[in-house]
């Protein structure tokens, strides 16, 4: 998606939807889920979990650059990273409170994060998260995660990966994606009145 392309503040929540509504069936990285639901799973136990709006709402959103980047979905067969956070990032970005599109940003950094400082969080990730770390740099350096540790969302963005992880359970019971829609709009409209 190039800039002239991406949507504005009034057409970004449709977007999403539109996007949830006509990719979010395929098959989710080589996982018991497609898209859709491995998305729908980590907001609706962000929500259930009492997690803040930003939480939540990262949580829907934080693998969506798959739909959008130019490099395409991840693949078990693949042997490069496809940098789906940056992209999902770049597609939120500007219309959505920072601290949102920090956490879709750095979801992948926050696995190379825990796998470099929790000893066996790496014991607990499934065979396809195992897989695409590899192609994303494998646990941080020491320096890399004193770095990272310095980010002021970090609490959100390790929320925001654990989710990830969890909402990969097959049949698993979740909210709609119209379940979501006012909190999305909700944030637009936040991020919009104060820029």
């Amino acid at each position: 998606m190039t800039p002239a392309e991406k949507p504005g503040p009034d057409s970004i929540v449709g977007e999403l939807s539109q996007i949830f509504e006509q990719r979010g069936a395929e098959a989710y990285l080589g996982e018991a889920v497609t898209m859709a639901e491995h998305m729908l799973q980590a907001a609706t136990l962000a929500e259930r979990n009492g997690e803040t709006e930003i939480v939540i709402a990262a949580a829907l959103l934080h693998d969506v650059g798959h739909f959008v980047g130019p490099h395409g979905s991840f693949s078990m067969t693949d042997t490069e990273d496809r940098h789906h956070h940056a992209s999902g990032a770049a597609l939120l970005d500007g219309l959505f409170p920072e601290a949102l599109v920090d956490c879709v940003r750095h979801h992948v950094a926050a696995k190379r994060y825990l796998c470099a400082t929790n000893p066996t969080y790496y014991d607990r990730l499934s065979e396809a998260s195992k897989h695409s770390l590899s192609l994303q740099g494998g646990p941080m350096s020491e320096a890399e995660a004193a770095d990272f540790a310095g980010n002021p969302n970090l609490e959100a963005i390790l929320q925001v990966r654990y989710l990830d992880d969890a909402g990969k359970r097959a049949g698993a019971r979740t909210q709609a994606f119209t379940h979501f829609l006012p909190l999305l709009e909700h944030l637009v409209a936040k991020r919009n009145s104060s820029a």
